[in-house]
């Protein structure tokens, strides 16, 4: 009866792995709803698509890191206008800002997006402008009085008396937000403002209103920025590299699949089942956590395959150590898997510590090799222990690892 149990499992557990392994790489539609496969889900850099990456340092000096957030809000800000998806604009170091745009490659457009300064504006309902950024003071975001987060806007002495005429002249009405023509909210008047203090709700989260709250109190590109280096990473040249990766990939895994499978026989298919749920299940989190994969993360990708498979062979030599000792089966799975768990670990561990280290201070590239790098390691360990163990454990009491030899030990 347990025979049969654990042959119903196994065969179940094959199954939700190669059903889980289908839909990741090919989609599948179910009632109408399309699980759309990794190609379409996870973002692609601009090595594996093409477009522009632009380098800007700021002008002037140091800059303190609230000054350069302001100015990343407001870069973003324009760069998504241009309708293109999947942009980066992040810090690079204490005065520099990568700015990536995936499908774009006229870098003049780009660079004067980017450079000019901006203007931001209060217009009230007669289009008649009441406020400029020259107008504002301060502005930060807090939750209000009715647990709602709200922005808090502090004019100097210029705007306060312009405010006060507004908001009486439009008491009941809204008064919108402009930077750049764009919208950025629109409140409102719910009192007459005399001090020049106000609380601007409408934002749906906190994230929202602290970044409509730098945009107000930037009044402008609050920085001089200048063009360090400009990269155009062409269409063909982006089109090719996806392919050839993804080829590349593929082979090595099978490569991998099929040496397991040689070498360790029996022990290695089981290895290769969780191998392949290792592979949708790191690129599935690639997808969940809205990572962008690079050149560079498919290194970080492969090399974590890697190291998969080298926790399986750890697990595998320390199972055949005790079945030399002459150990049943069942105590020598146990015990091997008891005795690879610290090296594993330790191997582990110290390449997370190092995949940490390059995020923290590695640029572009580098950040994008340690993030996979390190989502990569913990899935392996992960699967290693759990799903590895789990299978082989149903293995044994199925009977298909029945014998010593099955592992690669003859016993005299």
């Amino acid at each position: 009866m347990k025979k049969k149990k654990s042959m119903f499992m196994f065969l179940t557990s094959v199954l939700v792995v190669g059903i889980l392994a289908y839909t990741g790489f090919k989609g599948v539609t179910i009632g109408g709803y399309r699980f759309k496969p990794f190609t379409e889900t996870i973002n692609k850099g601009l090595d594996l698509q093409g477009g522009i990456s632009v380098l800007e340092e700021v002008q002037g000096g140091k800059v303190d890191a609230k000054t350069l957030d302001r100015a990343i809000e407001l870069i973003s800000m324009r760069v998504n206008k241009m309708g293109v998806s999947e942009t980066l604009v992040a810090k690079e170091g204490n005065n520099r800002i990568r700015i990536e745009i995936p499908g774009m490659f006229d870098s003049k457009v780009v660079l004067d997006t980017v450079a000019k300064s901006g203007e931001l504006t209060f217009v009230g309902p007669d289009k008649v402008t009441i406020l400029t950024g020259k107008d504002v003071k301060d502005a930060n975001a807090s939750i209000g009085q009715e647990n709602k987060p709200v922005i808090n806007l502090e004019l100097n002495d210029s705007g306060k008396k312009k405010f006060a005429e507004a908001t009486q002249k439009f008491l009941g009405k809204e008064i919108t937000i402009y930077m750049d023509k764009d919208e950025i909210n629109s409140p409102t008047v719910q009192a007459v403002i005399t001090d020049g203090k106000a609380e601007i709700s409408g934002s749906k989260d906190l994230a929202e209103a602290t970044r409509q709250a730098q945009i107000i109190k930037s009044g402008a590109l609050p920085v001089t920025l200048k063009a360090l280096s400009v990269k155009t990473v062409g269409a063909t040249l982006g089109a090719n590299a996806l392919p050839l990766s993804m080829k590349a990939g593929a082979i090595g895994i099978l490569f991998i699949l099929i040496f397991m499978m040689l070498y360790y026989r029996a022990p290695g298919i089981v290895a290769d089942i969780s191998l392949i749920l290792y592979v949708v299940l790191v690129l599935g989190a690639f997808s969940a956590i809205n990572a962008t994969l690079t050149l560079a993360g498919i290194a970080g990708f492969l090399l974590t395959v890697g190291m998969a498979v080298d926790a399986n062979v750890l697990i595998f030599e320390r199972i055949k150590e005790e079945l030399r000792t002459g150990k049943s089966i069942k105590s020598s799975v146990d015990a091997g898997f008891h005795r690879a768990l610290s090296s594993i670990l330790d191997s582990n561990i110290t390449t997370i510590i190092a995949g940490l280290v390059l995020y923290t201070v590695g640029t572009g590239a580098v950040k994008g090799f340690a993030l996979t790098l390190m989502v990569g390691i913990v899935i392996s360990v992960f699967t290693a222990l759990t799903s590895t163990k789990f299978l082989l454990k149903l293995a044994v009491e199925m009977g298909l690892l029945s014998k010593t030899s099955h592992f690669g030990v003859k016993r005299g």
